[in-house]
């Protein structure tokens, strides 16, 4: 089995120590005497390719993403489809969305000897335009803040949840809605919409909790359309929507649960993909169903609520070093 370590030395900002991190692993892999890479990324998708490049071998691959939900989402790229391939996250960036889902437990996912000893078991993922993530795909005016946050994450004395803030009010002021045709499992909707959240995960946005329920292998996306927003009801409607309250709002945002969303727009759409920004006239949106083995820490156990936990017996473990 090989073990491969992607460093995204971009990722969380200044404060972090890559070389405290490439220490760490050094000296645990030596010890287990592992066959292991640290491979430093360099390049926008050069993770997604670098996993390719290892998957296709053919041998037992263990992928461990230090970096974001941008570098967990492209090591995810480039390991679907590979069932001798596996993906966790080490987190250390600015959001680290996906694994909020795992609650206190996600400090284990920051212990390497955890991750490197953990069990794999396939979760769903979604495809959007072809391109592969974990956690949530959305359109609209999230979806702007969502990407823009990096503008402001590098600026002095800027904090993560301080650059989505700032990255919120640019927004805001640019404007809410937008026109769409959004095509789900239960029909087509035509008109001006501020957003369409399409979840797998649970947060995202910095800590944006919209929906309670979504575990990620239950095979199903839960879909938020939100329709035209006012900016004087904006700040009461995101509040809500924020905090998975917004059941508050059925006449502004329909909740449905599905396999397939399509969204058009008259103009390029830009799509939050967890975290990294898309741009195209079309998003098709779909999950794929055990898109990719994922490593859960030895110590967490599985999320909580989820499909798996009622049916772990259909799960393959492998522990194995």
């Amino acid at each position: 089995m090989r073990h491969l370590f992607i460093i995204n030395p971009a990722a969380g900002g200044k404060k972090r120590d890559v070389a405290a991190e490439k220490s760490q692993i050094v000296e645990l892999m030596d010890e287990l005497g592992c066959d292991y890479e640290i491979y430093e990324t360099v390049a926008p998708m050069d993770a997604s390719e670098k996993v390719r490049r290892e998957a296709i071998k053919g041998r037992q691959l263990r992928v461990y993403a230090f970096g974001g939900d941008g570098t967990l989402a492209e090591c995810v790229h480039g390991a679907a489809g590979f069932s001798n391939a596996a993906v966790t996250q080490y987190p250390c960036g600015t959001g680290n969305d996906f694994l909020r889902i795992f609650g206190e437990k996600i400090k284990i996912f920051r212990n390497i000897n955890a991750l490197v000893h953990g069990e794999t078991h396939p979760m769903d993922i979604i495809d959007v335009n072809g391109r592969k993530c974990m956690n949530i795909c959305s359109v609209g005016i999230d979806a702007r803040v969502g990407t823009d946050v990096h503008k402001y994450s590098r600026l002095p004395f800027i904090s993560g949840t301080g650059a989505y803030i700032m990255s919120l009010v640019v927004n805001f002021i640019k404007g809410l809605n937008q026109k769409l045709t959004i095509s789900t499992d239960q029909g087509e909707h035509n008109g001006v919409f501020a957003l369409v959240c399409v979840c797998n995960g649970r947060f995202y946005g910095g800590g944006f909790n919209p929906t309670k329920t979504a575990p990620p292998d239950a095979g199903l996306l839960d879909v938020l359309i939100a329709g035209k927003v006012s900016r004087l009801k904006a700040t009461v409607l995101l509040r809500d929507y924020a905090n998975g309250s917004w059941a508050k709002h059925p006449q502004i945002i329909e909740y449905s649960q599905g396999r397939h969303v399509r969204i058009e727009g008259q103009k390029k759409l830009v799509i939050n993909a967890d975290g990294e920004r898309l741009e195209a006239m079309k998003a098709e949106i779909r999950i794929v169903r055990g898109g990719v083995n994922f490593i859960y820490p030895m110590g967490c156990g599985r999320v909580a609520g989820s499909a798996a936990n009622q049916n772990a017996d259909i799960f393959t473990k492998n522990s194995n070093l």
